[in-house]
């Protein structure tokens, strides 16, 4: 049985989550042999999946959202490839006490991250975006690079939307030249432009702490960035600019590939070499719903597994998809905790304990049930 969950946020990792159904599973069914296989789409838990394929971790220390230092990370497999994560180094949860900064929150350590994967040799760099604490056009990524974002004094401007509403002038050779010869690939399901109703400001600013009244003067900080940046304007319209509050559109600027979030992660993760040995497959998230279907990793996890007429269970924290549409998105079946804890916030901090208690469940209805097109599972 392959156990390719996705994280529960808020309460679980996606290796975690992995673990506390194995445990279950391995109570009831002790004959079943699990492979663990945990996943991401981009977001939190991006280096996760990367350290459990074999890659190798990598510390440093770069400046956190807020401006104070912070430790990081970044995985290193043995191609060249690195790959680093948005969303622990400066995203929603690498906020001091989780409180948002919505004008100056910056992702400068974003870069001096890439910067210090390239420096020990990755000629490759997966940046997952997920998760994304402010709204700077990723101008902090391109400082941390070493580009010379400026105000109307030849002065570098200050971090996040409020520094960004001073640029004038900038200059990206040095990060360029800092990228030479590394190809930078965006993990991210995010579709958004830069601007408009749907773009980073319009979408994600309330998600960084933007008020409503604040929307209109960030997109109008955001266009002019943009035109400095970008005199041409072909990129602020260019699917998934928007993401990350912008960090897309600097990533665009750098030649970077953009690819599914989900994709890229099961790519590196091995799942379809897992499915090789594979007779079932489980995998969740903390949610499953409409948006799961767009794409997000259990949505590619059962598309994939269904491919090869493997049959697909679900476990989730909440399931708010029919069984007409778990069925659409080829999941035989789905577990929640929800029912079974009485409420969100005991599902929450009963996350691992409610999980194993459904793998039990999942044990036994294997032990009752002959699934895979007859084969029983091994």
């Amino acid at each position: 049985m392959l156990l390719a969950p996705d994280k529960f946020k808020g309460s679980a990792t996606a290796a975690q989550v992995a673990k506390a159904l194995a445990r279950g599973i391995s109570a009831t069914a002790p004959e079943v042999r699990l492979i663990h296989c945990p996943i991401a789409d981009g977001g939190d838990g991006t280096v996760d999946a990367a350290l459990t394929a074999g890659y190798t971790e990598h510390p440093a220390t770069v400046t956190g959202p807020t401006g104070k230092k912070r430790a990081a990370r970044w995985a290193q497999g043995s191609d060249g490839t690195a790959v680093v994560e948005l969303a622990e180094t400066v995203g929603l949860q690498a906020l001091p006490g989780g409180d948002l900064a919505g004008r100056t929150a910056s992702t400068r350590g974003l870069g001096e991250l890439i910067l210090a994967a390239v420096t020990a040799g990755a000629r490759s760099v997966m940046v997952g975006l997920g998760g994304s604490a402010s709204t700077d056009l990723g101008a902090g990524l391109l400082q941390g690079l070493g580009a010379r974002l400026l105000d109307a004094d030849g002065v570098g401007i200050g971090p996040g939307l409020d520094g960004l509403a001073r640029l004038v002038t900038a200059d990206l050779d040095p990060a360029r030249e800092a990228l030479d010869g590394v190809q930078l690939i965006i993990a991210s399901d995010v579709t958004s432009p830069l601007l408009g109703p749907e773009g980073a400001a319009g979408v994600f600013g309330p998600q960084k702490g933007l008020a409503a009244t604040e929307i209109d003067e960030a997109e109008a900080i955001l266009e002019r960035a943009a035109a400095v940046l970008d005199p041409s304007g072909d990129l602020r319209d260019r699917p998934g600019a928007g993401a990350a509050g912008g960090a897309g559109f600097a990533l665009h600027l750098l030649g970077a590939l953009p690819r599914s979030g989900a994709d890229a992660v099961l790519e590196l993760a091995g799942f379809d070499q897992h499915l090789d040995s594979a007779h079932l497959v489980i995998t969740g998230e903390g949610a499953l719903d409409e948006q799961t279907l767009q794409g997000k990793g259990p949505a590619e996890v059962a598309r994939r597994a269904a491919a090869r007429s493997l049959p697909v269970l679900a476990v989730a924290g909440a399931v708010r998809l029919d069984p007409s549409r778990l069925r659409e998105a080829r999941i035989e079946r789905a577990w929640d905790l929800l029912s079974r804890a009485g409420g969100s916030a005991q599902a929450m901090a009963r996350t691992e304990e409610l999980l194993e208690d459904v793998g039990r469940k999942i044990g036994a209805h294997l032990s009752e049930a002959r699934l895979g097109q007859g084969r029983e599972p091994s």
